[in-house]
């Protein structure tokens, strides 16, 4: 449950430094790594969904930040 976590942390990070670079020079280095093909882009893009669905359960079963006061 750590490592599933962990990596959809880094997805989450890694979506958001392409999106960095496309809101900044315009080059949407996602489509070029699925290769401009829309079928492999739109999946790639719904992973960000699911990671973001992960930690969302993540942080509400398991409170992290409970005990930060």
């Amino acid at each position: 449950m750590k490592i599933t976590t962990v990596v959809c942390c880094a997805l989450l990070i890694v979506y958001g430094l392409f999106a960095a670079l496309y809101a900044l020079f315009g080059v949407d280095v996602l489509l070029l790594v699925a290769a401009g093909s829309l079928p492999v882009y739109r999946a790639l893009l719904s992973l960000a969904g699911v990671a973001a669905l992960w930690l969302l359960f993540w942080l509400i079963a398991f409170r992290p930040v409970k005990f930060l006061s």
